[in-house]
């Protein structure tokens, strides 16, 4: 037997971005650990990426394209094998009606981060639609709020050099869970920890990482602005600026402090359902304890106040001065440090790409059923599932089973959204592909290689768009560009040498150090290198143009609370990673049945125990789940756990069903956490725990 060891990187949606070693032995895969060199992973892997050879290896990879011969949204039986060039061909022509019809503008590339590989999400298929004059797709469903609101207070989406958190005193973990979603930053921050540092996690859930923090403040979902800017009053009035770095690195203080006026430590607690001296005491230990770092996490981006809220938390650390030292300060993501560009390898120089309206990802099922003008009348899926991802999954049903819609979907097993295609394509998975990586919770930038054979007939998505390219009659030398010449093109200007790449696996991306205050002298990467507290630009899109508060719009409407009483938030799980993972059978049973968490005083008030079967609705739809009774959440606030497939649920719905079509303040973002349902016992023949199709079945037709 011959046996060799393969370094790769973990591809998936998290901003750990592991590196792993992947043992094969005659051409299969047979282990899979982390690198215990990696200075930030160090060894481990998550307990979803553990079984990452479950997905590689499962019976239920896709291995050949297929036709749709029958109705849309029934599922493979609607399907046939066919060879690569008939697919192609219908691709290209489906393409070619399109726009023909409607125009360039008509064609929708749809696409996020099944991969955050640069070669294979982001180049390619980009490329091709942009050469096209295809709509362009604003990848907003994750981090656009965010990265809206750094742009506005700090130029760019910086921070904190992210290992050096182990030299913070105290640290504050908002709307973070790292041990389920950023779990190697979760031993730096216990190392500071053990140092003396005191970690505070502020969740309206008592997550995991909430129980091992030293105190856990629950705010009321939507109010974390409020919170901000309560606890920077606080620190004003005892005197916690730093006014020489304030005055000397910001702009807009004087509005601030005004501002800061109209926000006395009662009024925060009372908005954010939060008892006063909590506020008051967390105010104090930020205003007297240096360094402290805030981590920002994803959660609190998910409702309409989105933006106003990181730059409120952001703004936190410029009162205080902590950006002066290192682990000081605030981080949302490490991506604003990266110097790959993958825009400019997408519409390179040279390559013709029309101008075109772009359209919001996050309103894909307003896209699809009137909103765009032209209509959407070819879509190409790939690196996404979104029948189980974007919000109000009805309409979005709605509109793919449209009959004057022309769907393409790039895939490695059948998930929900093949349902609605017209042409499914395989697609490879990580150890049989090139890529390249950074991370958007580190600094180092990692090449994955090609070790495996694909299954099958499954290629690169680079490939399967050369083919398109091909099919379609465009010749420009730029769409035959093999994985190797992007990724070098993706590093063009970083500093970064492919060769040593492939030499190393891994290097550092950045000019940041550790042990480093990359903003102690300020330097911000806005145009005068100051942070600000006022920002003109965001008046025109109907923004205070002052850091402050903007409530939650269904979480915060009285009226509809009289018919809808429960808030509901969908956190991510342990064991699902987005929805990668959410078919595989050890996944699915670490994680169990879709659940509806009740506070046990609303499941007494609906007559509800635990383990009993409940309807979750609003008017926009409805989804069924089993209770789970638990003092994690409070009073008149209900959880699940996103990223259930549809078609392996109970009654074929899942949290997106209830979710809503609503925009962020800032960046267009979803709104999945300003949600308002009720709950009821489920009818009888309606078991919230009846299961869908067995996920370990083959859905290859034929």
């Amino acid at each position: 037997m011959a046996t060799t060891v393969h370094p790769g990187a973990c591809p998936l949606d998290c901003p750990d971005t592991c590196v792993w070693q992947l043992t094969v032995t005659d051409g299969r895969p047979v282990a899979l650990r982390g690198d215990p060199g990696h200075p930030f992973t160090r060894g481990a892997l998550c307990g979803k990426v553990n079984r990452y050879l479950d997905a590689v290896t499962g019976p239920d990879r896709l291995t050949t394209p297929l036709v749709r011969v029958g109705p849309k949204g029934v599922g493979p039986v609607s399907y046939r094998p066919a060879s690569w060039d008939e697919a192609v061909r219908r691709v290209a022509a489906g393409l070619r009606a399109s726009i023909d019809l409607n125009g360039p503008e008509s064609v929708l590339p749809y696409y996020f981060a099944g991969t955050m590989g640069l070669v294979q999400g982001w180049s390619m298929g980009p490329r091709l639609f942009a050469h096209l004059g295809a709509s362009r797709l604003r990848t907003t469903i994750c981090t656009a709020a965010s990265r809206a609101a750094l742009g506005s207070i700090y130029g760019g989406s910086v921070g904190f050099e992210p290992e050096s958190v182990v030299e913070a005193k105290l640290i504050v973990l908002w709307g973070a869970n790292l041990l389920s979603t950023n779990l190697h930053h979760w031993p730096f921050v216990r190392q500071a920890q053990q140092r003396g540092a005191y970690v505070v996690t502020i969740d309206p859930l008592r997550t995991d990482t909430a129980a091992r923090s030293d105190e856990h403040v629950a705010p009321l979902p939507g109010t974390d602005a409020a919170l901000a800017l309560g606890l920077m009053r606080h620190v004003r009035d005892v005197g916690g600026v730093d006014r020489g770095w304030l005055d000397a690195h910001t702009v807009g203080w004087e509005r601030m402090a005004a501002r800061l006026d109209e926000w006395p430590v009662e009024r925060a607690a009372a908005e954010c359902g939060l008892d006063v001296d909590v506020v008051r005491r967390l105010g104090e230990r930020i205003a007297t304890t240096r360094p402290t770092a805030i981590r920002i996490g994803l959660g609190l981006q998910r409702h309409a106040g989105a933006g106003q809220a990181v730059r409120a938390i952001a703004a936190i650390p410029l009162l205080t001065g902590d950006f002066r030292y290192p682990g000081g300060g605030a981080l949302a993501t490490t991506s604003g440090h990266h110097r790959v560009d993958s825009d400019r390898v997408a519409r390179p120089a040279g390559m013709p790409a029309p101008p075109a309206r772009s359209i919001n990802m996050s309103r894909l099922a307003a896209a699809l059923t009137g909103e765009a003008d032209p209509p959407v009348t070819a879509l190409v899926v790939f690196d996404t599932n979104p029948v189980a991802t974007v919000p109000d999954q009805n309409l979005l049903r709605r509109g793919l089973t449209r009959g004057d819609l022309f769907t393409v979907v790039l895939e490695q097993r059948w998930t929900d959204t093949c349902d609605f295609a017209d042409v499914v394509l395989p697609a490879t998975m990580q150890p049989e592909h090139l890529d390249l990586h950074t991370s958007y919770g580190h600094h180092y930038a990692t090449l994955n290689l090609p070790v495996l054979d694909p299954p099958g007939q499954a290629l690169p998505n680079t490939e399967i768009f050369r083919r398109i390219a091909a099919a379609l009659g465009l010749d420009h030398p730029r769409l035959r560009d093999s994985d190797e010449d992007l990724a070098r093109q993706l590093l063009d200007g970083t500093g970064i040498s492919y060769d040593e790449l492939v030499r190393s696996t891994y290097v550092r991306a950045t000019g940041v150090a550790v042990g480093s205050a990359p903003y102690a002298e300020g330097g911000f990467p806005s145009l005068d290198g100051r942070a600000r507290f006022h920002d003109p630009r965001l008046t025109a899109q109907g923004v205070d143009p002052l850091v402050g508060y903007t409530p939650p719009v269904e979480v915060g409407d009285a009226a509809l609370a009289r018919r809808f009483p429960l808030a509901l938030i969908s956190p991510a799980g342990r064991f699902f990673l987005n929805s990668t993972f959410a078919s595989l059978p050890w996944h699915l049973g670490r994680t169990g049945p879709p659940r509806i968490h009740l506070h046990p005083v609303d499941a007494a008030a609906r007559g509800l125990a635990d383990g009993d079967p409940a309807r979750v609705h609003n008017d926009r739809g409805e989804f069924l789940a089993t209770v789970a009774v638990d003092d994690a959440t409070r009073p008149g606030l209900a959880f699940t756990y996103k990223a259930y497939w549809a078609r392996l649920s109970p009654g074929g719905s899942t949290v997106n069903a209830v979710t809503g079509v609503r925009d962020t303040d800032l960046g267009g973002g979803p709104t999945f956490h300003d949600t308002r349902v009720e709950v009821h016992p489920a009818p009888v023949g309606r078991p919230g725990d009846a299961g869908g199709p067995d996920p370990s079945g083959s859905t290859q037709p034929g």
